[in-house]
């Protein structure tokens, strides 16, 4: 028994190395997995985004998930809007010269990728160009405006989720250095109103606030958070000025600027201070966190939180023509909620 034992011991010792360099190679292959690169495609080449991203996507010196990710494909799309066919040539030049294949259909692009920005600068298409991505299981991030009415966003959130499918949209002013830095500000205690600005030009077929509004809105609820629950909208030729109450009895506000002095901007009261954003520009901080989406799969910006916000932005239109009176988000979520499930399941 005792020499059994002994020649168990002896064959254990030997056969460790082999078990030690077999374990250190399923090791390495999975961290090799870990870290392959990401294939990412672009659909609609008609804005200035899309160069813009795919610099920062596929630099040299691209690092932690940002490097993980690289723009392999683009289908340039377009439509009949100025901004959209005047432009679609040129930024997809741009891309072609970045070593970036072109490819004629959104079929052939998810051929090759595995994870889709849906670009196109008119957001009346980006219902009918999402779904086939969601179709083929293809984590999607959406640029704003992430559709062209709320029916389409609850819509695309719908099929996201049936599919199991990450999907979600933001406006690079949620994550500005001057939104965070006033979400990061120990001293200004907790945020009870806020007040946003920024450029408001109308796109026709749009909701009036989707075009350019909705990137001011977006710095809004980065600061308030959710909880919106009715509106007013003031208008003018020249200013939009939407005021949202929220449950708590906050109230925060956007200004659309379409005339005089424009630029973006934000202020935060605070419980124990005011604090104006000094930086409300660049695209790097959410290429980043689109990385990370990429990456790991979690969802940055909830499907509840962009609801909102689009509702914000539609039931502005309804205060508008209404002379102005207050409107109903829950109300406003309801309708369009009816409609999605029409256009899902027409």
């Amino acid at each position: 028994m005792l020499d059994m034992d002994c020649n168990l011991a002896y064959a254990s010792i030997l056969l460790l190395p082999i078990f030690v360099v077999a374990f250190q190679r399923g090791a390495i292959a999975q961290s090799a997995a870990d870290q392959r690169v990401i294939r990412a495609g672009m659909i609609g080449l008609d804005t200035s985004h899309v160069p813009a991203f795919a610099k920062m996507f596929n630099a040299d010196d691209a690092a932690g998930d940002l490097g993980r990710v690289r723009i392999v494909a683009g289908y340039p799309g377009g439509t009949d809007l100025p901004a959209s066919k005047n432009r679609v040539e040129g930024f997809t030049n741009d891309l072609h010269q970045m070593g970036i294949e072109i490819v004629p259909t959104i079929a052939e692009l998810l051929q090759r990728v595995d994870v889709v920005l849906l670009e196109s600068v008119d957001g009346r298409i980006h219902f009918q160009e999402a779904r086939p991505v969601i179709d083929a299981g293809k984590p999607l991030y959406i640029d704003k405006p992430m559709a062209g009415s709320l029916a389409e966003v609850i819509a695309i959130f719908e099929l996201a989720k049936r599919k199991n499918v990450p999907c979600f949209s933001s406006s690079s002013l949620r994550y500005v250095p001057g939104v965070t830095a006033i979400k990061q500000n120990q001293q200004i205690g907790d945020i009870v109103g806020a007040v946003t600005w920024g450029p408001c030009s109308y796109q026709e077929g749009l909701p009036d606030m989707y075009n350019y509004g909705v990137h001011g809105v977006e710095a809004l609820f980065a600061l308030m958070g959710t909880g919106c629950e009715s509106i007013t909208r003031a208008h003018t030729e020249d200013t939009d000025v939407i005021t949202g109450v929220w449950k708590d009895g906050r109230v925060g506000t956007y200004r659309g600027i379409r005339r005089h002095k424009g630029g973006f901007g934000a202020v935060a009261f605070g419980s124990d201070s005011i604090v104006t954003a000094d930086n409300m520009s660049g695209y790097g901080p959410l290429c980043e966190v689109i990385a990370k989406f990429f990456v790991t799969g979690e969802v940055p910006v909830s499907s509840s939180e962009t609801v909102e916000l689009f509702a914000f932005l539609d039931a502005a239109d309804i205060s508008k023509q209404n002379g102005g009176g207050p409107v109903s988000i829950a109300d406003t979520i309801s309708n369009a909620r009816q409609q999605a499930m029409q256009l899902i399941e027409p």
